[in-house]
This record gives structure tokens, C-alpha cells and sequence, in this order.
């Protein structure tokens, strides 16, 4: 990352805190509500890298809560995050992947992030990919989400950790109940705030 723009970029940041987040490797799965907006938040946060899968296209309907213009429908997720990251922080080192990820390819593209942060939006792909994460006992922590649907209820939203594991959301409601901006952008902020607490733990 350049270092004379992240600095410039990242100058309120919390004392002490880019030396060490400019340093680490963040792993996001999924490039929709929650992993669009929590990668942007990354960034502006000074993480030195980004390594980000997500195997669809964005479409008009994502905008309501997905971190993406006009512009980007129809591009490959991963791509139009890209362009919006290097406009917000040109040196990012972004690395990106337009793949599906499967218990055999998720340990090789992700193997060298200090947090992983779960971003699916089918329960399968996210029990995979927490089942494979654990069964590495790697020790790196995991953030997951369960139960971000719907609209206010922002009391209901918990953290549960069990292990190197972390779980957001309500634990209840599901995307019948629809998914609308407000609820999406909030539980992707507290994952954010909590992969920069683990990294920052990492160095202490």
C-alpha cells in the first residue's frame, strides 16, 4: 500500500493502530450487503490487504444495500469493488477472486489471512465455510452472521464467540423477511470494528 496516501488517508485514526493494520491480510466471503460494505470500511481503515471472493454479478436490485452505483451492474461483484476501493485508497492491495468457494479451495485462498470474515448469503455456503475454517485449527479468528433481515429491532442484534468463531446478528430472522440497507450496513460495521479488534489483539 502507499504508504504516503494510506497515512494521509488514515491520519484520525486511533494512535498506533496503521503500523499494524497496514501490516495484515483480511479474508472477506461474499461481495454483497455485508462483505461490499465491510471490505470499504477495511480500507478506509488502513488494512494492508484484502483478499476477497464472490462468484456473482451485480444487479440493480443489490443497490439497496450493496456497496455499489449504477455504473457496476452487470460487473463481476468482485471487480466493481475493486474500482471503488482503489478510488478510495489507490495502493490497496486487492486481490480478488470471481470463484465459488468449496471445502476444497477455501484453506489455498485464504490461507494466508489473519481474520476471515463470512459474508454468504445461503446457509450452506456458510456452514461450509465456518466447518472448513474450524477444521483447519488454524486459531485465526472467523466472523460469521446469522440474522440480519428485516428493519429496526437493532436491540435484538448479539455477539456470540465461541473459539477463534464469532457469530453477529439475531439469530432468528431470515431473508423472507427481506433485507434492507439499515440492518445490512450495521452488523457489516460491527464486523468490521471487530476484525480491526482481533488484528489489534494479534499484536499485543
Amino acid at each position: 500500500m502507499d504508504s504516503i496516501n494510506v497515512e494521509r488517508i488514515c491520519a484520525s485514526n486511533a494512535p498506533g493502530s496503521l503500523p499494524i493494520l497496514k501490516k495484515k491480510c483480511v479474508g472477506i466471503a461474499g461481495a454483497g450487503g455485508l462483505g461490499s460494505n465491510v471490505a470499504i470500511m477495511l480500507a478506509r481503515s488502513g488494512i494492508g490487504k484484502l483478499i476477497v471472493v464472490d462468484y456473482d454479478d451485480v444487479e440493480i436490485e443489490n443497490l439497496n444495500r450493496q456497496h455499489f452505483f449504477l455504473e457496476h451492474v452487470g460487473k463481476p461483484k468482485v471487480e466493481a469493488l475493486g474500482e471503488i476501493i482503489k478510488k478510495i485508497v489507490p495502493g490497496m492491495n486487492y486481490v480478488s477472486s470471481k470463484v465459488r468457494l468449496t471445502e476444497e479451495n477455501i484453506a489455498g485462498i485464504f490461507g494466508e489471512v489473519d481474520v476471515l470474515v463470512e459474508a454468504l448469503d445461503k446457509a450452506y455456503y456458510k456452514a461450509v465455510l465456518i466447518d472448513s475454517w474450524v477444521a483447519l485449527k488454524n486459531n485465526r479468528p472467523i466472523i460469521a452472521v446469522s440474522g440480519v433481515a428485516g428493519y429496526g429491532k437493532i436491540d435484538k442484534i448479539k455477539v456470540k464467540r465461541m473459539g477463534n468463531l464469532t457469530i453477529i446478528g439475531d439469530f432468528e430472522s431470515n431473508q423472507c423477511d427481506g433485507m434492507m440497507a439499515p440492518r445490512i450496513t450495521l452488523v457489516a460495521s460491527m464486523q468490521a470494528a471487530l476484525t480491526i479488534e482481533y488484528l489489534m489483539e494479534q499484536s499485543t
